[in-house]
């Protein structure tokens, strides 16, 4: 503890930065993405073969190669987003109007939008406080007859509880998508998350730890599904497709990557677990130093959760140790003292896209109005809510800083809390 008590010396004994004293760090944080020779190559490759889709080009088949031997998953097919991984997920196994699918309510809007745009029915189950994780205990309330499929969230890389959770899935006869969109590299008792379940979904979104500005990819282990999926992401038509064989055999939509993309994803690739070393390391000393600070709670892993891939560094603040601040006024200040910190997700299940889906005349038509109108009941989330208004979130991007650099996160939040008086009368 020491070297906290070193670090920004009199700036963080001083007066808060937000109220005119000397921010704790003025220094920039580590800038996303990285990259060099390798990736300018990898596209330069892509551009002069002149092949720069998936139909006629070997990138996207090379990457998804690569990244089943990185995972151990049996099959790969790489997608447009995350998002689109999630809708060929779903699409693929038949998810459909008056099917009703468990989601967290702490998760991005993607996660739910999947399920809405099948026309299926997200139920939302509550939150652990401690993991930011769905609760597996609220789970099983919540199904129906209606009931296909559960989206556990590896919340910011860590593992939602997939012994609990994929148990319930199979005794109660429903499958489960993995929404690994945030934990490239994390790892459930070993094995990589998003190989567990009927399937298993990521992001390589610009702000990812794995990224090419956008894209995606589905890991299953069901070579059949594989070949639903690659058919539902392509327009309907399968791998090997004569110009002119215009029929169809199920729904889809064009949600395939391009050759562009994969080439950076394979170079980005052999960054991958340098980078996430950096991450465990910063995020296992930070952790030893904010479970000091009297109301910091950082998060917790799962027993089961052999490796997170911290795509987020989240913890919670307790406003009866910040002399009743509540969580605004506290990011307000650690952002003045040169702390980028993000109040993380809103409760999903209040927000407002779902009053305005299931006000339609055909939502109502599919469910009936007796169950839209006990929808919001069977969704409260008031763990979930509890959490939003606590968590605090820091960048992947600041976990590839230095020692000092989580020092002086930790000597930011002493400074807050300190003089969290202050901030009252302020």
């Amino acid at each position: 503890m020491a070297a906290v008590e070193k670090t920004g010396s009199a700036a963080a004994n001083g007066k808060l930065a937000v109220l005119g004293g000397a921010p704790v760090r003025t220094g920039a944080w580590p800038s996303w993405p990285r990259w060099n020779q390798v990736e300018e190559q990898a596209l330069l490759g892509v551009l002069r073969s002149g092949k720069w889709g998936r139909l006629n080009g070997k990138s996207v088949e090379e990457f998804e190669t690569a990244y089943a031997k990185l995972t151990g998953a049996g099959h790969v097919v790489a997608t447009a987003n995350g998002t689109s991984a999630l809708i060929a997920s779903l699409g693929a196994l038949g998810i459909g109007p008056g099917d009703e699918v468990i989601v967290p309510p702490y998760t991005f809007i993607a996660t739910v939008n999947a399920v809405l745009l099948h026309h299926a029915l997200p139920v939302f189950a509550d939150t652990d406080l401690e993991t930011f994780q769905m609760d597996p205990a609220k789970i099983e309330s919540k199904i129906t007859p209606r009931t296909k499929a559960i989206i556990p969230v590896h919340m910011a890389g860590g593992a939602a509880n997939l012994d609990a959770i994929l148990a319930l899935a199979k005794r109660r006869n429903v499958m489960a998508i993995e929404d690994a969109c945030q934990a490239h590299l994390g790892e459930w008792r070993g094995k990589k998350v998003g190989t567990h379940g009927t399937a298993g979904c990521f992001s390589f979104q610009a702000s990812k730890n794995l990224n090419a500005g956008e894209g995606g990819a589905v890991c299953t282990n069901d070579a059949a599904l594989a070949e639903r999926i690659f058919a539902y992401h392509s327009n309907s038509r399968g791998r090997t497709v004569d110009g002119g064989d215009f029929s169809y055999r199920q729904t889809g939509a064009n949600l395939r990557l391009s050759e562009f993309q994969a080439a950076i994803l394979t170079a980005q690739m052999g960054r991958l677990e340098e980078q996430s070393k950096v991450r465990e390391s910063n995020a296992a000393y930070l952790t030893s130093m904010l479970k000091e600070i009297p109301g910091v709670k950082p998060v917790k892993n799962y027993a089961g959760c052999t490796r997170s891939a911290w795509h987020l560094y989240m913890f919670r603040v307790e406003k009866e140790a910040f002399a009743g601040v509540g969580k605004d006024a506290i990011l307000k200040a650690l952002r003045a003292e040169g702390i980028p910190a993000s109040g993380g997700y809103k409760p999903l299940n209040k927000e407002p896209f779902l009053e305005t889906a299931f006000s339609t005349a055909g939502w109502r038509a599919i469910y009936g109005e007796k169950a839209m109108k006990e929808w919001p009941g069977r969704s409260e989330c008031p763990v979930n809510e509890l959490l939003c208004s606590q968590g605090v979130w820091l960048t992947q991007t600041m976990l590839l800083g230095t020692r000092q650099d989580m020092e002086q996160v930790a000597a930011a939040l002493r400074k807050v809390q300190a003089q969290a008086g202050e901030l009252r009368k302020g």
